[in-house]
């Protein structure tokens, strides 16, 4: 024990013997750096009170999970028995069910009260000397200060947008006082994205198609107006599609934006989502990264997934993710959060899905330094939710106990009910519980599913080949450029030509969509015209002989 170091004793107290609250208790605890003292199940209060004494307790936990009429009788005499604790400086803790936990809360002698609902996080962040109180000082607003507050438990993100202004408001209020999510992504709709700033193009029958419509600054201020309550959450948005610097100075004024989500080759005329075309959209979308940089705001490349959602080779998921981390790091991102969508495609196997992720985690790891940190931040892929709802919930779950393998700092919750409707505020909190169970059962101690052979043998192929590729892409720049991996018409031109391709973009005016995949042993690959593998170094020479 050092000098510094606080004690807490607990104990399941009277004839109660039900101590797995407590030993949770005392286990975060400890990773919040306290020595613990467990006295056991059905301990008098005499011996519980000896103890304290004796250890010299900062602080007391009592459990007591029988009939409220015994526990109050019982928590009555403890509190007088412990006055002069208390009034030596003693802080006291209870734990039981609801109505005995209310019952405690009115005695006024506890300093604070659980009924069980709370979250792990939560009882950590009480140990750790953080307020469960209720005032925006309470809740760091800014996403690296939250991280490090909130650490070892990831931030939880779910976007939510309904199709009515007054509806997103109440929901977003009803979900901040629910304390279950620390960011908020808004879904706005597409004329929120595109056309926020041209009225005149936007179009009356599809106002709410795909979230809230956002039409004003004020309709911003209201939806974070309502956020300020519960937990405090961040807020973010899109960084739409157009005018993404007069976006992100609305976002900054109106809703303190958690950082910036921005594609590197997507939102744009390839994928119908925008009006530039992708040259110019890199350009863009670099010079965004370079705003949001100098203003310290951390930077999320959303990219990788949109390649994995149109069934692109694992090899070209891993490469996009580099390219992402690349390009942000070389426009002056300071905190960069590196995306990690599971499930994208969803014919994936979990061993398969982790390799790829963890691949990416290697190849992008040289990038980082004093001046770049990389923060992960997981999700369940948006296209492999099942319809049926206990399906669903299952997926949800079994999706981010794997994601927990990574130890991400943020996980980005994708609502159960995606593949049936957009989430209501009640589905982003059922979602939110799920969530957080599949995290606290991994945090108590995740086989390391990292070590399994056939993950490790995966990830080196595909460092190898998203080396080669890379090598590929630095190989159709023009003379003169000083580095192809940041040009945009070097990036432009390894669409172009296939290196970067998917299936999906067949007849696109902008990439050939000629690549097949396929599914084998869990992989997704790149297979010739009678389903046999490519080598990945035969498929980039190929194309670059075509190209010369």
């Amino acid at each position: 024990m050092t000098d510094t170091q606080k004690t807490v004793v607990a104990a399941a107290l009277g004839e109660c013997v039900h101590v797995a609250g407590v030993m949770n208790f005392l286990r975060l605890a400890e990773e919040a750096g306290w020595r613990t003292v467990f006295l056991g199940p059905a301990v008098p209060v005499d011996t519980v009170l000896e103890a304290a004494r004796r250890e010299r307790a900062d602080l007391v936990g009592v459990s007591y999970r029988l009939t409220p009429e015994t526990g109050a009788h019982l928590l009555g005499r403890f509190a007088e028995a412990a006055d002069d604790l208390l009034a030596a400086g003693v802080r006291f803790a209870f734990a039981g069910t609801p109505p005995l936990a209310e019952q405690a809360a009115a005695l006024g002698f506890f300093e604070q009260v659980f009924d069980g609902s709370e979250p792990g996080d939560q009882v950590l962040a009480y140990l750790k000397g953080q307020r469960l109180a209720s005032t925006e000082a309470d809740f760091p607003q800014r996403t690296v200060d939250r991280i490090r507050w909130k650490a070892p438990f990831p931030l939880l993100r779910h976007h939510f947008g309904l199709p009515t202004m007054q509806a997103t408001i109440d929901g977003i209020a009803r979900i901040a006082e629910a304390r279950c999510l620390d960011v908020i992504s808004l879904g706005t709709d597409q004329d929120a994205q595109e056309n926020f700033f041209h009225p005149e193009r936007q179009d009356r029958a599809r106002t709410g198609a795909g979230g809230v419509p956002v039409r004003s600054a004020d309709d911003y201020r209201a939806l974070y107006a309502a956020s300020r309550r519960g937990n405090y959450p961040l807020m973010r948005t899109y960084s739409g599609t157009d005018d993404f610097v007069r976006l992100a100075e609305l976002y900054v004024e109106t809703i303190n934006i958690a950082w910036c989500a921005i594609p590197l080759f997507w939102f744009n005329r390839m994928d119908g989502r925008g009006p530039w075309d992708l040259e110019g959209s890199i350009r863009e979308h670099q010079a965004i990264m370079r705003w949001y940089g100098e203003r310290d705001i951390p930077v999320e490349l959303n990219e990788p997934h949109h390649w994995g959602m149109r069934d692109a080779p694992d090899t070209v998921f891993v490469v996009s993710a580099y390219l992402s981390a690349y390009n942000a790091r070389a426009f002056g991102v300071r905190d960069y959060i590196a995306q990690l969508m599971f499930n994208s495609p969803p014919g994936l196997s979990d061993a398969m899905d982790l390799a790829k992720m963890l691949a990416v985690l290697e190849i992008i790891a040289p990038l980082a330094g004093p001046q770049f940190r990389i923060w992960k931040q997981t999700r369940t892929g948006l296209l492999s939710y099942p319809v049926d709802a206990a399906a669903s919930r299952a997926h949800l779950s079994a999706s981010i106990y794997l994601q927990m393998a990574l130890r991400p700092h943020i996980v980005h919750i994708v609502g159960h009910t995606e593949a049936h409707h957009a989430a209501t505020a009640e589905d982003v909190i059922e979602s939110c519980g799920m969530a957080q169970r599949a995290i606290e059962n991994a945090l108590r101690g995740q086989p390391d599913m990292t070590a399994d052979p056939r993950i490790r043998t995966r990830v080196q192929q595909l460092v190898t080949d998203a080396h080669s590729l890379l090598e590929g892409i630095t190989a159709l720049a023009a003379p003169g450029v000083a580095d192809p991996l940041i040009d945009p018409a070097t990036l432009a031109t390894a669409v172009a030509v296939g290196l970067l391709d998917a299936p999906h973009l067949r007849n696109n005016p902008f990439a050939p969509g000629q690549i097949v995949t396929r599914f084998l042993n869990g992989m997704c690959v790149a297979v010739d015209d009678q389903g046999r593998p490519l080598d990945e170094r035969e498929r980039i020479m190929h194309l670059l002989n075509v190209e010369r």
